[in-house]
């Protein structure tokens, strides 16, 4: 989970903001220019960005994961890590948003801005574009969209068995979040653009 859990598996809110303001300072301390708390504990971009203010790291931004959806989309990343297992028979959708919900998405960013936060992410990214439009006409602040594992593994499977043109349906995937209103994109396929951008 994204979170501490007690004995009955059950995320426990305040004692999880309380962790990820040490982690925050501890970042912030070692030198990060921006924090990203992927949690969507409630009430954490306000604690953090008060204990990091009072540590002295007022320049230390805040990148919130405001719009992180309980998605099938972040299968790869799981499996990779090997926390699918760990979830068993439990999942995240009593703290991350329902994805046929965007009304959520516009209050829980609200919320997270009137704590401090300076730039919000999206997450998952291209089943969530009108959230990014959304986002980026309501608010005008930087917004980001997380480009998923299950959206990489598409792309790439696809690319492997000779189906898609690898580089031109990523680069147009890429337009895509820029068009959408997206300021920047996290994206697996992040240094294999850098070379082909490279090559040009």
């Amino acid at each position: 989970q994204d979170g501490i859990i007690d004995e009955r598996g059950y995320v426990l809110n305040d004692i999880t903001v309380e962790a990820l303001v040490k982690q925050s300072v501890s970042h912030a301390q070692a030198g990060v220019d921006i924090v990203s708390p992927s949690d969507m504990m409630d009430g954490r971009i306000g604690a953090i960005r008060r204990a990091l203010d009072a540590a002295g790291h007022i320049n230390c931004r805040i990148m919130a994961y405001s719009a992180k959806y309980a998605s099938a989309f972040y299968g790869p990343f799981r499996d990779a890590v090997g926390s699918s297992g760990n979830l068993g028979k439990a999942d995240k959708k009593t703290y991350q948003m329902d994805p046929a919900n965007s009304d959520e998405a516009m209050r829980e960013i609200a919320l997270d801005l009137e704590e401090g936060a300076d730039m919000v992410m999206v997450k998952p990214g291209m089943p969530y574009l009108d959230i990014v439009r959304r986002v980026k006409q309501e608010f005008g602040v930087p917004t980001f969209a997380y480009h998923v594992s299950g959206e990489y593994a598409m792309l790439k499977a696809a690319a492997l068995n000779g189906w898609l043109d690898e580089r031109a349906c990523v680069m147009e995937t890429m337009i895509g979040f820029k068009r959408a209103g997206a300021d920047g994109v996290l994206t697996y396929y992040a240094p294999q653009i850098a070379r082909w951008l490279k090559e040009d």
